[in-house]
């Protein structure tokens, strides 16, 4: 037993492998923006803000890891952890530099961008955080705090802290609510912003704590509780909407989930059938349109389908069953329906003939076009004493001055003896009747000089 309690405190022991001296000066020396970091992070906010209008997730990680921004949250967090209120402050006013220089650079970049996507992805997904952007901002600040904290540093962690966390992607999109006057971009990238950097300094601070930073003072017990009531207030303020919206998330993909399974239960209801569907989420409750085809549905399918809605906490009043193209079939007769099934079939037979014919004819082509280097090999090598080996090509003739091109056949002639002009031209002139082409170029090459 006590081999097995040693082995699983080494495996957690952290005090042999951090150096809080050094993470400590790591971090402090991150937090100012000043110099090249002020141009860095606003070619980061620029890249990033390209990458949100194109919906390019490459584009958006790279703006990632060249940003500066965890520095200033991770200075906070030492600040608060140690109790130096000169770190905080300095921490809080690089932090808000950092946030006026990304939202007003975005901001000029969507002013001046002519793009606008129809479905801009990338930027809704910056709108609506969840508690799930709360655990990866958490996590994401333990690991940063405990990377800057290794003796032996390097490797993926910041990066990919970095990218997980993703700081930039919500200022930028900050930037795009403004620049439209869209307040629902700016009000939830805002608030995923706030969440991602008070979790990590969070998580700063209590791995700074937890490892024993130096204090810069030893704080009474009366402002200890200050700031945990404070902290306290602050955090469950952040949680509470990301809460309300992971539950609402979850829903929503319940709902699709269970829409999905009924679908594929019931595609086929006796001589009727479900040809397509829609989901509204932005309905409360949330509703579905179902699209029906074939005969009309009989009521016995009716209620076997409402009754299958119900079993899965969908009830009658959220689906809507339209019958549209299924009323045009009932007034068909049998013979009109099995002609039109028949037309439709022999429709499809023809664009396949059509598409086989034209495909047959690309592929005559292309074997028009080879050139039967083999044979020509051969037949020279009869011809010329000392040819090894023959390489025919096509090419095109482009004249220099005009930029007028013709399509030239190009002879590469590997010789083990020279080849004589008059035996070049000879030659030429050959693979012109031979191959029934206007252009051939000749060129001869002997391996004796």
């Amino acid at each position: 037993m006590n081999k097995v309690s040693y082995f699983f405190k080494s495996l957690v022991n952290m005090k042999d492998h951090v150096d809080v001296k050094a993470a400590a000066v790591r971090i402090q020396s991150g937090i100012a923006f000043r110099g090249p970091n002020v141009f860095i992070l606003a070619c980061a906010i620029v890249i990033a803000s390209v990458g949100l209008n194109l919906n390019s997730i490459p584009v958006i990680i790279g703006a990632m890891l060249i940003s500066p921004v965890m520095g200033p949250i991770l200075g906070f967090g030492l600040g608060l952890g140690t109790n130096d209120t000169t770190l905080v402050k300095e921490s809080l006013k690089n932090f808000i530099v950092m946030v006026l220089i990304s939202i007003v650079a975005s901001s000029l970049f969507y002013l001046i961008s002519p793009l606008h996507l129809e479905k801009q992805t990338e930027l809704l997904a910056r709108t609506n955080p969840t508690l799930y952007d709360v655990l990866i901002a958490l996590f994401g600040g333990f690991a940063g705090i405990l990377e800057n904290s290794r003796k032996e540093r390097g490797g993926t962690v910041i990066p990919g802290v970095a990218i997980a966390t993703a700081l930039m992607p919500p200022l930028c999109t900050v930037g795009y609510g403004i620049a439209h006057l869209e307040l629902r971009f700016i009000l939830g990238a805002f608030y995923l912003f706030l969440i991602n950097s008070v979790f990590i300094a969070l998580a700063t601070v209590v791995t700074v704590k937890y490892l024993h930073f130096p204090l810069a003072f030893e704080a009474d017990a009366t402002l200890r509780r200050r700031s945990a009531r404070w902290s306290a207030v602050i955090i469950l303020a952040l949680l509470v909407p990301s809460v309300l919206s992971g539950i609402e998330m979850i829903r929503d993909n319940n709902f699709e989930r269970s829409v999905q399974r009924i679908v594929e239960q019931n595609k086929n209801l006796g001589k009727s059938y479900i040809y397509d569907y829609k989901i509204d989420l932005e309905a409360d409750p949330p509703t579905i349109e179902i699209f029906m085809a074939g005969e009309k549905m009989e009521d016995l399918a009716r209620e076997r389908l409402y009754q299958q809605a119900e079993a899965a906490g969908i009830v009658r009043s959220q689906i809507s069953i339209h019958e549209d193209a299924a009323f045009q079939y009932e007034m068909m007769t049998e013979s009109e329906l099995i002609r039109g099934i028949i037309d439709s079939h022999n429709r499809q037979v023809e664009e396949l003939e059509a598409k086989i014919t034209e495909l047959s004819g690309e592929l005559q082509q292309y074997k028009n076009s080879q050139l039967p280097s083999a044979l020509i090999a051969r037949e020279m090598a009869a011809q010329y004493e000392g040819i090894q080996s023959v390489t025919l090509t096509r090419g095109e003739r482009v004249d220099a001055v005009s930029g007028e091109s013709r399509e030239t056949i190009v002879a590469i002639i590997q010789s083990a003896l020279p080849v004589k002009e008059a035996d070049r031209i000879r030659i030429r002139n050959w693979l012109t009747a031979r191959l029934g082409v206007e252009q051939v170029e000749v060129i001869a090459n002997s391996s004796k000089k």
